[in-house]
């Protein structure tokens, strides 16, 4: 998007000369040029080699050095532009923005419900039942003798109770794994940093969906891979695009969101799951699946790891389907990962926590889980069922059970200002920027629809969002429509 600034500020400003990068733009088969340049600039933002603020070539001297047109070199900055790593500035040039792993963190807003009608983070819903529940198990757990979970350190992977315990849950998601591939952790974040510290290398190429959650794309900084986005349906990614980048070779995993997907909310049917094992398999290529979603679902929907059992990973957890400060997750590893799993488990947190483990397990063994579960998916459908009734066309992708949204962002708004002036209405929603792991997604605006906002809060916030898409842009941003 193209920023108007202050003439008189912008003479003032230094104006940098254009970085001297002439890329190697290595087209597969059937990629446009401008898709291939629009790769190396995201590819080259992401590695480092082009720098915040660095300012890029001129659309003609690039095209020229590059023997393409001028046209298809515009194309690509618009593209780079809109995904958030360029940003055309009138009168000055093209400037990269800071690198996406970066910019999740600052645009990801965490405000108490208290200053804003908060739909920026998916959380479960919370209502009185999960207090009352989560009273009893305290009152419970302060009665009883916690020896048993308060007292022991080891074993690292989890007390083997709540191991078995773990594998029972499992089965209930299609999941038949023994107690020795299982490890307690602090989460479904802390399992899929668990299974790629097993796997990844500096350097390695990890794919996963176009939009996904902005967790994996900040641990592509912190573990130093690569990481690729690929091209999504409403099933998720697109097994002809896995095939193809497991085949161009270097591909060293898959990270994929298969049940509700963050933020779009697409779920793999079966066949897609088989599809994307048998590519897995074929290129010998690992699988993490993350599948924190996939107790809101009933449907018999196999797992894509448990057909993989020397390839994949599998994580899910508690915190979105049951109760959101319930930070207990299980890991599933292949069988010979399973001692180096618990020795990256033992240097990054020595083990999950066994307080918030017992809470789980007398939860799942109680019957407690399962019904906040239901609970769960009743509130997603009467919630979803909301946004629909309000929200109607404004709509791009979502599910019955999901706990987000995904909207189109009308052609008169862009991104930003339709975020900014819902902040200023004190409704807070979040932008494509922390989900974009890759082109070709179009991009939108997340809206959560969990948390404590009540059903009457809830219409307010979304009545809110309507009637601002449906709005012309202040006068100020004009200028940034295009």
């Amino acid at each position: 998007m193209r920023h108007q600034s202050n003439p008189f500020v912008r003479e003032l400003l230094p104006v940098a000369k254009p970085v001297a990068w002439r890329p190697q733009l290595a087209k597969q088969k059937g990629e446009t040029k401008h898709a291939a340049l629009t790769e190396r600039i995201i590819a080259d933002i992401d590695s480092g080699i082009l720098k915040p603020m660095d300012r890029m070539p001129t659309h003609r001297d690039l095209a020229r050095d590059l023997g393409l047109s001028v046209q298809t070199v515009s194309l690509s900055y618009k593209e780079a532009e809109r995904l958030g790593y360029l940003s055309g500035e009138i009168g000055r040039g093209t400037f990269v923005k800071a690198r996406v792993t970066d910019r999740a963190g600052r645009m990801m807003l965490d405000h108490s419900t208290n200053e804003v009608l908060d739909l920026s983070i998916i959380r479960g819903v919370y209502l009185d039942i999960h207090e009352r529940a989560s009273r009893d198990i305290l009152r419970e757990l302060s009665e009883d003798n916690n020896s048993s979970f308060m007292r022991p350190c080891r074993p690292i992977a989890g007390l083997d109770r709540h191991r078995e315990t773990a594998r029972d849950w499992l089965r209930t998601l299609n999941v038949d794994a023994s107690a020795e591939r299982i490890l307690i952790t602090n989460g479904a974040a802390h399992g899929i940093f668990l299974a790629l510290s097993c796997i990844v290398r500096s350097g390695d190429v990890i794919l996963c969906e176009n939009l996904t959650d902005h967790g994996i794309i900040g641990l592509s900084n912190v573990l130093g891979f690569t990481l690729k986005g690929l091209p999504t349906d409403e099933e998720g990614i697109l097994p002809d695009a896995l095939a193809a980048a497991c085949a161009g070779g270097g591909v060293r995993a898959l990270v994929l969101i298969p049940t509700l997907n963050n933020p779009t909310g697409h779920v793999a049917g079966a066949q897609r799951r088989r599809e994307i094992a048998a590519i897995a398999e074929q290129y010998g290529v690992f699988v993490v699946e993350d599948e924190v979603y996939r107790p809101m679902i009933a449907d018999d929907l196999p797992s894509i790891c448990d057909m993989l059992p020397d390839l994949g990973f599998y994580v899910t957890s508690f915190t979105k389907a049951v109760l959101t400060g319930l930070r207990v997750g299980y890991l599933v590893v292949p069988r010979s990962y399973s001692i180096r799993a618990a020795s990256i488990l033992r240097v990054t947190s020595w083990s999950g926590t066994y307080l918030a483990g017992e809470i789980a397990t007398r939860w799942v063994e109680n019957g407690m889980a399962r019904k906040l579960v239901a609970i769960q998916r009743e509130e997603a459908r009467k919630r979803q069922q909301l946004a629909v009734d309000v929200l109607e066309d404004h709509i791009s992708s979502s599910h019955p059970l999901s706990l987000c949204a995904w909207l189109r962002v009308p052609p008169h708004w862009t991104e930003e200002s339709l975020v900014r002036a819902l902040a200023n209405q004190k409704v807070a929603v979040t932008p494509s920027e922390p989900f974009i792991a890759g082109p070709g997604h179009g991009g939108g605006i997340r809206i959560c629809l969990g948390g404590r906002l009540d059903e009457f809060a809830l219409v307010q916030a979304l009545t809110t969002v309507r009637q601002t898409f449906e709005q012309l842009p202040p006068v100020y941003d004009i200028g940034s429509i295009g």
